[in-house]
């Protein structure tokens, strides 16, 4: 019966192809439209680290007291994002988590072998960042715990810089100039690019990632300036000695914490160590402190942009307006069928087989619609990509059509469609043969 309802919707669709291509543009544009934005929405407010988004944690103690807090909202209460020297330092020597890592972003410039020397950002991080965030080895491992203590000159390359470095041969082992200074390689990553950049939002978290990384105590000795956020709740001694032991906040700090008793016992920690710098003299206030993973952090940090959200909620709106001329339309094309329909209800058809009729109707304009939807979403999502310029990997990222999402854009197309079609094909119904026959 639905195959026969099938031949019999695409004959009747071809009968008047101008309205059935109006019916399938509204929804076509609609769903094209929406799925575009819908897709951007999605890559960036996906979660970047799946497996350990819940035992990754970021501590926040209010260093800067009452009254020099950032504004929260709703008379919430938001504490600094970053941390100073002094208190970074001191959580990794407490050591009160499985892994940690205090880290920060710094720009340095790499002389190649052969040509001229180019800036390349980088991270300077304790060795557990690799394990803590799944960064992936393709050679070499990690520097050792020691050359941390040494502050050695070591260095672990991305793979599109050591590609860029070394094409014809390991960069495991090699050397490569950065500012001036040798830096033995100790290991390549394969293509690792978290998005968003959760693990430091203090910049932009929708860019390419960084492809050098070396020893946080090694970034340190060599005096190299943060090329991330910072803030001053006042002004800091002069010199890098001064930025050290002053109160301004440029340090990034994760904790690994893989159950519930880790994640208490870290809070108390976080609340017995405020609590002794108050007793030091440092704070003048009762300790104040927040936990958040890793979802809790990019909501509490507002990374996906408000536009973001805006876009998606008018895009929905462009699809209502779509289908509700999608709806006039189908109304129209019923109400023209009228005779056809008195005249299969007096031959003996009934009302579902009327209604199941022009239901099926509907369902092929909306996959109809939704293959058209398909081509205007592929379309946006390349301007999109175009509109990006030069960061392809990030455009690649964040304008991704996968089959998960093109399956998405054809059922909704046929769910929204039918929706739609359901008051029209309910009118369609409730024709009355004997007035229809008799005003023919």
């Amino acid at each position: 019966m639905i195959g026969y309802y099938l031949q019999l919707a695409l004959r009747t669709l071809r009968r008047n192809v101008i309205l059935t291509s109006l019916i399938i543009a509204a929804v076509g544009v609609g769903i094209g439209a929406y799925m575009t934005v819908l897709t951007m929405f999605i890559a960036m407010s996906g979660d970047p680290i799946p497996d350990k988004s819940a035992v990754l944690f970021v501590p926040q103690i209010d260093a800067w007291g009452p009254a020099t807090r950032p504004p929260g909202t709703a008379g919430s209460v938001r504490l600094p994002e970053q941390f100073t020297y002094r208190d970074a330092t001191g959580f990794m020597r407490a050591h009160a988590a499985r892994r940690q890592t205090a880290m920060y972003a710094v720009q340095l410039d790499v002389t190649p072998p052969v040509g001229a020397s180019y800036s390349q950002p980088g991270r300077a991080a304790y060795r557990d960042f690799f394990d803590m965030f799944e960064a992936p080895f393709a050679a070499g491992a990690a520097w050792k715990v020691k050359d941390e203590t040494d502050l050695a000159d070591v260095v672990v390359l991305g793979a599109t810089l050591a590609a860029r470095l070394f094409p014809h041969a390991s960069a495991v082992g090699q050397t490569v100039s950065l500012d001036g200074r040798l830096y033995r390689v100790t290991g390549v990553l394969k293509p690792w690019n978290p998005m968003p950049h959760f693990y430091d939002v203090s910049g932009n978290p929708f860019t390419l990632g960084e492809q050098l990384f070396i020893p946080f105590t090694t970034a340190i000795g060599h005096e190299m300036q943060s090329a991330g956020g910072q803030g001053c709740a006042s002004v800091p001694p002069p010199g890098w000695s001064g930025k050290l032991a002053g109160e301004c906040i440029w340090l990034q700090f994760w904790a690994e914490l893989p159950d519930a008793a880790a994640v208490r016992n870290y809070r108390q920690f976080l609340v017995n160590y405020s609590d002794e710098q108050r007793r030091l003299g440092r704070f003048h206030w009762p300790p104040l402190v927040q936990l958040s993973n890793v979802k809790e952090w990019l909501a509490l940090e507002h990374v996906v942009p408000n536009e973001v959200r805006v876009n998606s909620l008018l895009a929905f709106g462009f699809l209502a307006v779509c289908l509700v001329n999608a709806v006039g339309l189908m109304l129209a094309r019923f109400a023209a069928r009228a005779g056809e329909f008195a005249i299969r209800r007096a031959l003996g058809a009934s009302r579902p087989d009327i209604f199941l009729q022009c239901l099926t109707e509907t369902a092929v304009v909306g996959a109809l619609g939704g293959i058209l939807g398909l081509l205007l979403t592929a379309l946006g999502l390349a301007a999109n990509r175009a509109s990006l310029g030069t960061l392809a990997d990030y455009a690649g990222r964040l304008t991704h059509f996968d089959p998960a999402i093109m399956a998405l854009t054809v059922a909704l197309a046929v769910g929204a469609t039918l929706c739609s079609g359901l008051y029209p094909t309910w009118r369609a119904t409730r024709v009355q043969p004997a007035w229809q026959l008799k005003a023919q």
